[in-house]
């Protein structure tokens, strides 16, 4: 669900020429709707091909988080558009340019419900959303986990456990996880794949298979992070058991190959230089 997902201005995977194309198509929703305030528009990218979800003209909960991203009150300018005013009038009529990345990260109850699987689907499971600020995309993502009550390790041992369709990418994420000093635990066909690329890893059972297994190194605290794709879900499956787990004793669990890696540079920006605070006020001088 689009409310559960996070989210960086300005983008942190769009091509600029993909965002260009999202500009104009943007602009072009607007005028043939003949909107006046404000728009929301959902889209999604497959295989660098753009395409509408969805067009309500209507402001949507990304507002106030755009706004604080960019320095400007945008709710306030939509109100005066749609009381007459126009744009250049207000000294509104282009991007503003602005140094910093902000992250959007939604924030889950899971720990009020012990033995839930935490896999996402498309029934929007967030309760509210947080937001983080830095010079650096890692940065900002660490800014925003910590807002949402994930604070990830500097060091220690990760459990990383993908299904079959994402072991290719898995050995990209377990070199730059080596690189920085992690312990790899893995179950065995994962590890096998890390394997292959030279990378040191311990492989431990399925929980089904026996023992020494993921649940009994989280119960005695030999795991720090785990990096758990599903290939199935629920909470009597053994990865919906391990991610339930995570929740009781707060290790951080990330179920996403795209999650995991901006988590691992959230890891390496700590490392660079720690997250100094500053206000909101600090971005915008002016």
């Amino acid at each position: 669900h689009s409310g559960d997902s996070a989210c960086s201005i300005p983008p942190a995977t769009l091509a600029p020429d993909l965002q260009d194309e999202i500009r104009r198509a943007t602009v072009a929703l607007a005028m043939e709707l003949g909107v006046r305030g404000l728009m929301n528009v959902q889209y999604a990218v497959r295989r660098g091909s753009l395409h509408v979800l969805e067009v309500n003209p209507r402001a949507s909960r990304t507002v106030p988080y755009v706004s604080k991203a960019i320095g400007r009150p945008i709710a306030k300018y939509a109100a005066r558009i749609m009381m007459g005013e126009r744009l250049a009038g207000i000294g509104f009529s282009g991007e503003p340019p602005f140094a910093h990345v902000s992250v959007k990260q939604p924030v889950f109850p899971f720990n009020r419900f012990p033995g839930v699987d935490t896999v996402l689907g498309p029934e929007m499971k967030s309760t509210g959303e947080v937001m983080g600020i830095d010079y650096t995309f890692g940065g900002a993502f660490a800014r925003a986990l910590l807002g949402a009550g994930v604070d990830l390790p500097d060091s220690g041992t990760v459990f990383l456990s993908v299904r079959r369709a994402d072991r290719s990418a898995a050995r990209i994420l377990g070199r730059r996880l080596a690189q920085l000093g992690f312990r790899i635990v893995s179950t065995e066909g994962t590890g096998e794949a890390l394997r292959q690329e030279g990378i040191e890893v311990e492989v431990v059972c399925k929980i089904r298979e026996g023992r020494p297994n993921a649940l009994d190194y989280l119960k005695d605290r030999k795991i720090d992070f785990v990096v758990n794709t599903p290939s199935g879900k629920g909470a009597r499956t053994d990865e919906g058991r391990i991610r339930a787990f995570t929740v009781t004793r707060g290790i951080p669990c990330i179920t996403t190959l795209s999650g995991a890696s901006a988590a691992v540079r959230g890891i390496e920006a700590r490392r660079r230089g720690g997250l100094e605070v500053r206000a909101l006020q600090d971005y915008f001088p002016g």
